[in-house]
């Protein structure tokens, strides 16, 4: 049987359990909605279709072209379906390219959202939205693009392909990671982000080893709510400033990229948080939490160099120039020549520097 648990740490209904989607009908009645607009990628419009089709007369349509980085012309085309099928709710099924395109839908219209995850990401538990425009990728935080419902469906990821779910996994704990040292930072929030970095470090082996184990998959779904959560929670700093400028600027896919800095945006503020950092050494063994970062990362056989996502070593002056062009909060001061050499090894793969 499915598992409900509301969470009593924000005003989400978050589900748990294989099946659960199956349920959509009843969360979109519970939310007085009647004609409800499924989202998705165009690779993902089968499972919108089956969305749909489990919605019956509650659904007003589907539209099935997020992409990723949510541009504004994408929303701008969104809006004028949401229009033209007078839609009173919206369903993101998908990773965080479609859950963003809800968040904006909603941040423009306060339509109540539920999100179906099929990644690991943790998106749809933050009150962020990050857009794009003309290159450049803007976050906001407001309360209108937190959705309402979260239904995690642990079939929906068993067949999440290896490297997709080791990437989408690398993303949700760089949220944990970096939250460990957040000037706002709380013992809640810290205990948040110490579960979420557990649940994928037992839990990611096992799905590796046996990706259709669903108890392995739903507990690392678990994790994926609680770096979510407690991104929505603290401010972030160096790790997401960088990824933030090689997607919007450079059009680097969002999951390897934040795989890829991790360990290095880890390593460069661990010489200034390494006490905050101690969980990740803890669970991860060394004395570094970057590098244990980097060797957790090569046993999953994840991604490790820039330059294989296609970025141009020329572009790595330009990338320096724009993630350093404002000041933001982050535990170690940044200049232009250190986040140069970071980006260096983070696109030759070189172990990060300490």
């Amino acid at each position: 049987m499915p598992l409900s648990e509301p969470t009593l740490t924000q005003p989400v209904r978050v589900c748990f359990g294989a099946d659960i989607r199956k349920t959509i009908a009843q969360e979109a009645r519970l939310l007085g909605a009647s004609r409800a607009l499924v989202l998705s990628t165009p690779h993902q419009c089968d499972a919108a279709l089956e969305i749909a089709e489990l919605l019956g007369p509650l659904a007003s349509g589907v539209f099935c072209q997020a992409e990723m980085h949510t541009p504004v012309h994408v929303t701008n085309a969104a809006m004028a379906h949401v229009a033209e099928t007078q839609a009173d709710c919206v369903i993101a099924i998908g990773g965080g390219s479609t859950i963003g395109l809800g968040k904006a839908i909603a941040y423009r219209t306060d339509l109540p959202q539920i999100v179906i995850p099929t990644t690991y990401a943790g998106s749809e538990a933050t009150p962020i939205l990050g857009q794009t425009e003309d290159g450049v990728k803007t976050t906001l935080n407001d309360p209108s693009v937190l959705p309402e419902v979260i239904l995690y469906d642990p079939e929906l990821v068993k067949t999440l392909p290896v490297e997709m779910t080791v990437t989408s996994a690398l993303n949700a704990m760089a949220h944990a990671a970096e939250a460990l040292y957040a000037t706002n930072r709380t013992d809640e929030t810290d205990k948040m982000a110490v579960e979420g970095l557990t649940a994928f470090v037992e839990g990611l082996p096992k799905v590796i080893a046996e990706p259709s184990d669903l108890a392995a998959r739903e507990a690392t779904q678990r994790g994926a709510w609680a770096c979510g959560t407690v991104l929505g929670k603290v401010g972030m700093a160096l790790h997401h400033k960088l990824c933030h400028t090689l997607g919007g600027s450079f059009d680097l896919p969002h999951a390897e990229t934040h795989a890829i800095l991790l360990p290095h945006a880890i390593a460069y503020n661990a010489r200034a948080a390494s006490a905050e950092l101690q969980p990740v050494c803890d669970l991860l063994g060394g004395d570094n939490a970057g590098l244990a970062l980097h060797g957790f990362a090569k046993q999953m056989n994840a991604p490790l160099a820039l330059r294989d996502l296609g970025l141009d070593e020329r572009d790595l002056d330009r990338a320096a120039d724009l993630a350093t062009t404002k000041p933001y909060p982050n535990p170690r001061p940044v200049t232009r020549e250190d986040i140069r050499a970071l980006l260096q090894a983070a696109w030759a793969g070189d172990t990060p520097i300490i």
